[in-house]
């Protein structure tokens, strides 16, 4: 039987179910006076609170249980029951040191028996963030590219529902709170919940991106007499040190000499290159990055500072630029620290950067993060500083180019010899999954915009998908915005009621980009009983634990949505945002979704607490 989706539900196809709002709704009492606070009108928010599945089964995570002190009952996995005697975790690949509960505890999770719940301590989460914000000025830019987890247990690898679409019930109680609903917004970063889902769904939580490499000529003993090709394929986190790993596999492959020309092919992804001072006018922040077929470090640059006893202090960089300058030290002043702009002012020359500020000392050990204006010359660099630092040499140069390698005309030499159709090196990215956590959780831009991209690369077969005009490789994939938009468009289409949401770019960094309350609602309801829904959550923060979420247990300490709201928000100077899932105390599992806009710049914290208040007053469901 063919199913249509109508606020969350499915419902066969000539059944009617119409969730209308003939008035505007009456809001909770805490949102009404959140509002009155922040100044702002109820015409200024949409709501949608829309229950999914039942109250019998949900198919959310398991509740995290946020704790002062670790409970008698527990068994800690450092082995230490004392949270005051309990240091920091350290950043490690794995930085938790709280506990996992298994078997029924209905005490922990306000009446609802789970078969595994977690517990994380306050102090754990308080340490964490603390640390990442002195660490430095983007701690959300330093947790995804230097894979910092959050102070969370893992799930024991047994305790999830099984990955498949839940028994229906067309009996689900109609919204719980609409208001607004089909109002268009700027939805800012909550968009990235789009293009993640239909990733998810076209392309499956395992999929993974190939870097491909080929070469051109012939290989005598460890010199390459031809130039060698990578050719890009989109993939969203191709880390420096991941540049080296790929290079090293070059290197293992016997190469080490190249009399030619190293040829970068990022021709995966055509005319996406984007202005970075076009939005707001900061081009060096790493949320302003272009998205680029062979997208490195994000195009991002970490200046790390240590204090010296002599008013300086040392730089060191991640990755370094072959032939440019970087200063190895700085003069040092007595002022507070803030962002790379203020402490650094840098500036990318032609050859050099320049630093036209004197550190502020508060700074003392730390990461400014700072976007470099060409993907692809950034790429090139670091590529002819990583296979140098390998110990190879390069008789020609590294050529960055929206082009697949092309033979010279009338060319007959060895160097031009045309490269095998198999690859020398085929270098797998990480799974989609673990892609999507990083987007949703750190509100990655420029990571949004490869997967988004990536749709329209790989979805599905499609002739003008592929230009078939590359020497090595057959029927190579090519996406552009313009068919990456129709095959979201497509997409909504085929699978949901609502109007489609209009979108211009696939991260929500867009002040032109549209959608309602109803749309994300709809969404998130076909989401949660899809075969790929656990990868979805999973990739959203938790209200007052982890993620752009976690403040909430900061700014509303008593919140019942602490550890059973599974968010992605959004943020710009008129926008404030929130959509995901909620547990709700009954057991009943609800989507959610919150959008203030304004037509002047918003109080950021005051319009927080508005949807802070909606998520807490939903959690009491």
């Amino acid at each position: 039987m063919r199913l249509l989706w109508k606020w969350g539900v499915a419902v066969p196809l000539g059944v009617s179910l119409c969730v209308c709002q003939t008035a505007a709704a009456a809001l909770p009492e805490s949102l009404t006076q959140a509002l009155n606070k922040a100044q702002l009108r109820t015409d200024d928010i949409s709501i949608v609170v829309m229950p999914v599945g039942n109250n019998s089964v949900s198919r959310l995570p398991e509740v995290v249980t946020v704790v002062d002190k670790p409970l008698a009952d527990t068994t800690a996995t450092n082995d230490d029951s004392s949270a005051a005697n309990t240091p920091a975790p350290t950043d490690s690949a794995n930085q938790n040191s709280e506990a996992t509960l298994k078997g029924s505890t209905p005490d922990l999770t306000d009446g609802v028996s789970i078969s595994t719940t977690r517990v994380v301590r306050k102090a754990a989460i308080e340490a964490h963030e603390k640390r990442i914000h002195k660490k430095t000025d983007d701690p959300y830019t330093y947790q995804s590219l230097e894979d910092i987890a959050p102070p969370l247990p893992q799930l024991p690898s047994d305790s999830r529902l099984p990955a498949v679409p839940m028994a229906l019930d067309l009996d689900t109680p109609a919204a719980l709170l609409l208001h607004n609903a089909d109002t268009l917004r700027t939805p800012a970063s909550t968009m990235k919940l789009v293009p993640t889902f239909i990733a998810l769904d076209t392309l499956g939580a395992d999929f993974v991106w190939h870097t491909r490499v080929y070469h051109t000529g012939v290989q005598v003993g460890d010199t390459l007499i031809g130039d060698l090709i990578i050719q890009g394929s989109g993939d969203p986190k191709m880390t420096h040190e991941r540049v080296s790993q790929l290079l090293y596999q070059v290197q293992q492959r016997g190469i080490r000499h190249i009399n030619g020309n190293i040829v970068v092919d990022s021709s995966v992804f055509d005319a996406v290159s984007k202005d970075p001072a076009a939005f707001d006018r900061e081009p060096l922040r790493p949320y302003n990055a272009s998205p680029d077929g062979f997208l490195v470090n994000f195009s991002s640059m970490a200046i790390h500072s240590w204090p010296q006893t002599d008013k300086t202090a040392a730089l060191t960089y991640a990755p370094y630029l072959a032939d440019y300058q970087l200063p190895s030290t700085i003069e040092t002043r007595d002022a507070w620290c803030s962002s790379a702009r203020y402490s650094l002012e840098p500036e990318w020359q032609p050859t050099k950067l320049s630093l036209h500020a004197k550190l502020p000392e508060q700074c003392g050990e730390h990461i400014f993060y700072v976007a470099y204006p060409d993907a692809k010359d950034f790429a090139a660099r670091v590529i002819a500083d990583k296979w140098q630092a390998l110990g190879n040499d390069l008789t020609g140069k590294v050529i960055a180019q929206e082009q697949p390698h092309q033979r010279p005309h009338g060319s007959h030499t060895l160097a031009d010899i045309a490269p095998s159709v198999l690859p020398l090196v085929s270098y797998p990215s990480q799974p989609l999954a673990t892609q999507i956590f990083d987007i949703n959780h750190f509100s990655n831009n420029v990571m949004a915009e490869q997967v988004a991209l990536s749709i329209g690369a790989y979805s599905l077969p499609d002739t003008q998908k592929s230009t078939g005009s590359s020497l090595y490789a057959v029927d190579d994939p090519v996406s552009t915005y313009p068919i990456m938009l129709g095959d979201i468009h497509s997409w909504w289409h085929t699978h949901l009621t609502t109007a489609p949401p209009h979108l211009t770019d696939g991260s929500g960094l867009c002040r032109d980009c549209t959608v309602s309350a109803a749309n994300l609602s709809e969404l998130l309801g076909y989401a949660y009983h899809h075969p790929q829904f656990a990868a979805y959550v999973d990739s959203l923060g938790i209200a007052g634990v982890s993620g752009t979420i976690a403040a909430h247990g900061e700014r509303l300490p008593d919140s019942a949505a602490i550890g059973r709201a599974w968010i992605k928000t959004g943020t710009l100077n008129n926008v404030t945002s929130m959509a995901g899932y909620v547990q709700g105390q009954s057991g009943q599992a609800y989507t959610v979704v919150g959008i203030i806009n304004t037509e002047h710049a918003l109080n950021t914290y005051a319009a927080r607490v508005v949807l802070d208040q909606l998520l807490d007053w939903t959690a009491q469901q």
